[in-house]
């Protein structure tokens, strides 16, 4: 298998996810929306055709919603976030994968058929962006490491995919649709979830 999709998650635990939503919310229903993010970006991942990697970002667990047959787990690195998917996709290049994408665990509106049309366009350019509607993306495709790629940004801020775009060639890149990530009630809001 020559591609690999790496899957970044928090630790689903009380007032430690979606801390922002958590203010409109409440803890325990952020934790509830959390959860169903994971299940959602389980359901859309695990049939796949490429080796999955689950980076948890405090410690690994074993018996949760990813099955050890279907996903790797791993450890996130230390650092920012920056340096965590640095690290993250120099282990699987490291490993010998050719392509490599990284997804996040926070959108309803991510697909499989993204995932896996982002993987056939790394057939034709260098670097595969799904913009998310907050400045950032909730998608990276590369098919080797381009450095500087993650480092001196303000991770979590609207400059996320400017600052990124700015140190590459715009013509190497296959933009996906922009979607929402869930980091407020506004983008819950705008998501197709209904809080229960």
């Amino acid at each position: 298998m020559n591609n690999a999709l790496i899957i970044f998650t928090r630790n689903p635990e009380l007032g430690k996810v979606k801390t922002r939503l958590a203010q409109s919310i409440g803890d325990e229903k952020a934790l509830q929306v959390y959860r169903d993010l994971l299940q959602h970006t389980m359901e859309q991942t695990q049939s796949i055709a490429c080796d999955k990697y689950v980076f948890y970002d405090t410690q690994i667990i074993e018996n949760d919603i990813w099955d050890n047959n279907c996903f790797h787990k791993r450890l996130q690195a230390t650092g920012d976030l920056g340096n965590k998917m640095e690290a993250a996709f120099d282990y699987l290049f490291e490993l010998g994968y050719k392509k490599c994408i990284i997804i996040g665990s926070d959108l309803f509106d991510l697909t499989s058929d993204l995932i896996e049309k982002a993987f056939q366009m790394l057939d034709k350019k260098k670097i595969i962006i799904g913009p998310a509607q907050d400045g950032g993306y909730y998608l990276l495709g590369l098919k080797k490491m381009k450095k500087g790629l993650f480092q001196n940004k303000e991770w979590g801020t609207p400059s996320v995919l400017a600052d990124t775009l700015s140190e590459i060639n715009i013509a190497q890149v296959y933009f996906l649709i922009t979607l929402n990530d869930i980091d407020t009630l506004d983008d819950l809001k705008q998501s197709n979830y209904h809080l229960k």
